[in-house]
């Protein structure tokens, strides 16, 4: 039997492991988890650790996330797909801009800072993030395209920012903390309670975000939140009363649901 003929056998057994155990992307992920294993044994305790629950993203150490490969270390939150559509307008917005000045907060693992510095030329980054080993994957992931601060929201950014900035992306934890339980059992099990837990209606870290954002964003700068769709009406009446002009934006084909506010041009 040639390799390739042995690979392909070895992917079909771990592909019927991982759908036994519910995988709905089994045979994808068999396929990286085979190429992960640099022998049978080190295969066996992989797909061992997948069966158990454990997030793919983990026991291969990168998410897939805007075309790049990102570094994920086990409890930091694993960048969504969907998350990928608030990136597609931040991008957009920044680019309006010759230098544009961009905070990421609650940047987790730095992938929307990370895709926004390889897609807007001349970018100025910052992100903020309250848990040490997301900012120490944020690092890592951002290398010399970005300064990351570990720091609660904006207290952790320079004053020297302050009513310069040209872009606020944010993805902030946004479940309600009584609907965590609902969650899919590798974010709950897995994933840092902080970078779910967004308090009783979801909205306490878009509150304090809205409200302190206009003395941060430069005259037409904007503010892009991720939200879900049920939520996002709020969140965009937060922005309103803090004197941002907001819309809600919504994807279809990721089902992901943005709001951005832009600051007025005085």
């Amino acid at each position: 039997m040639s390799s390739a003929a042995r690979a392909s056998d070895r992917v079909a057994e771990v592909a019927d492991q991982l759908r036994n155990a519910g995988s709905v992307f089994a045979a994808d992920e068999a396929q990286l988890l085979v190429g992960a294993a640099s022998d049978a044994s080190e295969l066996e305790l992989l797909v061992g650790r997948r069966t158990a629950g454990e997030p793919l993203e983990y026991i291969l150490g990168w998410a897939a996330f805007g075309g790049l490969k990102i570094r994920v270390s086990p409890g930091v939150f694993v960048p969504r797909r969907r998350t990928e559509f608030l990136v597609d307008r931040a991008v957009t917005v920044a680019r309006e801009h010759k230098h544009p000045l961009v905070l990421d907060l609650c940047c987790g693992s730095g992938a929307i800072g990370t895709v926004l510095a390889t897609q807007v030329p001349g970018l100025e980054l910052y992100a903020t993030d309250i848990d040490a080993t997301a900012v120490a994957c944020a690092r890592e992931n951002l290398g010399d395209r970005g300064v990351v601060f570990v720091g609660d929201l904006f207290g952790a950014l320079p004053a020297e920012v302050r009513s310069r900035v040209d872009v606020i992306v944010a993805n902030a934890p946004y479940v309600p903390t009584g609907e965590i339980g609902l969650m899919p059992r590798e974010a709950r099990s897995h994933e840092a309670h902080t970078a779910l837990d967004g308090g009783d209606d979801g909205l306490d870290l878009h509150r304090r975000i809205s409200a302190e954002a206009p003395g941060w964003l430069a005259p037409g700068g904007h503010l892009l939140i991720e939200t879900s769709e049920r939520q996002a009406q709020r969140t965009a009446r937060m922005m309103s009363e803090a004197g941002l002009v907001a819309q809600v934006e919504h994807c279809a084909d990721l089902d992901a649901t943005i709001v951005i506010g832009t600051a007025p041009v005085h």
